[in-house]
């Protein structure tokens, strides 16, 4: 069967335009692809549409439109899902265009769908002693137990997205002085991280234990799951939460949810707490722009009730502002103020 002109176009997005003239992460790459994939399952299952029989001329703002209500009504995404597979779209129209003049008009409509207003989350941490309950939980008799402790540790202490510690292989660690560990994170940056003393000691450990000191085993995953492969995103949260349900027997007001971004947030807030600068941790996170890092200021209670203390006279406001009915009138009381 010959291939349609979307298929070609499909193609050439994925394997030239992606990877070789945007030079894109591969998790870019398999974002992009998860999300053509539901779009071509929905085609075929909402429309009766053949994926390979698909054509550039089917694709109006209309099906766009009706794929987003699907992710949000069937599939039960959130705004922030549903901005990301439209993003996928979007950028594959913008290749399109350039592509294919005769379809511009095509391309600028369903370039002109907006994203969806997300709610911004609330920047959820955990306080010292919930963390320390946590990390005490791995059952350090074991093999599992150990590698356990150092995978949470090294997720901490690194401040790591989760994807930047399943992608870590041996050689991205040193435990030479200056110890750091090597991340790879988003657009393909790279940033060295240094580490703390205990967790050094975590790592020389598992080094011992693990042999990977030999120099074969440079580019080996540094963590593993028990059938010897890399560990993935989903096996290193399915981790976190065990111990995290653990760590609730011992303390039943240990926040609901916990995931691998909460230790981010986290090491964040502590670096924040120990006087930090905003541009020290937006470099040691990763961000491309300190905006991204000034949640964290908003997010700190604690900080913010120490600027209020400054600011409040001794003997606090109400011994400074006066009573309005203790003056001529209310406009009187204002102009005084």
């Amino acid at each position: 069967m010959k291939p349609t002109d979307f298929a070609i176009r499909l193609s050439a997005f994925f394997l030239d335009y992606l990877p070789a003239q945007r030079n894109v992460s591969p998790n870019t790459v398999k974002a992009y692809r998860d999300t053509f994939r539901l779009f071509l399952c929905f085609c075929r299952d909402q429309r009766g549409w053949v994926p390979e029989r698909l054509r550039i001329e089917q694709i109006d703002p209309k099906l766009v439109l009706d794929f987003l209500m699907h992710l949000e009504t069937e599939r039960h995404c959130g705004a922030r899902t549903r901005n990301h597979r439209l993003a996928a779209l979007h950028t594959f129209f913008r290749y399109l265009q350039t592509e294919e003049l005769d379809r511009l008009e095509q391309c600028q409509r369903i370039l002109a769908i907006p994203f969806q207003r997300a709610p911004k989350a609330a920047v959820s941490y955990l306080p010292s002693e919930d963390l320390a309950v946590i990390l005490a939980r791995p059952d350090r008799s074991t093999r599992k137990g150990r590698r356990d402790v150092v995978l949470l540790s090294l997720l901490y202490d690194t401040g790591a997205r989760v994807q930047e510690i399943v992608d870590l292989t041996v050689s991205d660690v040193r435990l030479d002085s200056p110890a750091q560990v090597t991340l790879r994170g988003k657009g393909r940056k790279v940033r060295a991280v240094p580490l703390m003393d205990s967790t050094i000691r975590l790592l020389r450990t598992y080094w011992q234990e693990n042999g990977l000191g030999q120099d074969h085993r440079a580019q080996e995953p540094l963590f593993k799951n028990r059938e010897g492969s890399r560990l993935s995103r989903f096996g290193v949260r399915y981790i976190l939460q065990s111990y995290v349900t653990a760590a609730r027997r011992a303390k039943p007001n240990l926040r609901q949810r916990v995931s691998p971004h909460t230790l981010r947030h986290t090491k964040a807030m502590h670096l924040l707490e120990c006087g930090n600068s905003l541009v020290v941790i937006r470099d040691f996170l990763g961000h491309s722009d300190i905006r991204t890092t000034e949640v964290y200021l908003r997010a700190n209670l604690k900080m913010q009730q120490e600027a209020l203390g400054k600011l409040e006279p001794d003997g606090g406001t109400a011994a400074v502002i006066p009573s309005w009915q203790a003056d001529k009138g209310l406009l009187e009381w204002l102009t005084s103020l």
